[in-house]
């Protein structure tokens, strides 16, 4: 199962542009829960799954506007890739660096 404990340099790559954050991960067994802080804001995440050496999680924007998403990233070591579904406004690419 992958590690995914700590905190992660993320960039996704939105209709607006690349947005930078910084995740926070903290595994339980099969689930993790963390926050996605940006500087639009904090979300929080939920439904945190981890199957193998991939996560699945969603969470509830609320700023520039409402939004549900949900995301699928593929752990590597101390890399993470995958996208973010933003729902009408498709799957937006992700990766993030864990932090040293």
């Amino acid at each position: 199962m992958a590690n995914v404990d700590g905190q992660w340099d993320c960039v996704t790559r939105t209709p607006m542009g690349p947005q930078e954050s910084v995740l926070t991960l903290k595994s339980d067994g099969a689930t993790f829960t963390g926050s996605n802080v940006s500087p639009l804001g904090s979300v929080e995440i939920s439904d945190g799954r981890i199957e193998g050496d991939t996560l699945y999680w969603s969470m509830e924007l609320k700023v520039p506007f409402p939004m549900s998403l949900s995301g699928r990233a593929t752990v590597s070591g101390d890399t993470i890739q995958g996208s973010v579904d933003a729902g009408a406004m498709g799957a937006m690419p992700m990766s993030a660096t864990r932090k040293a």
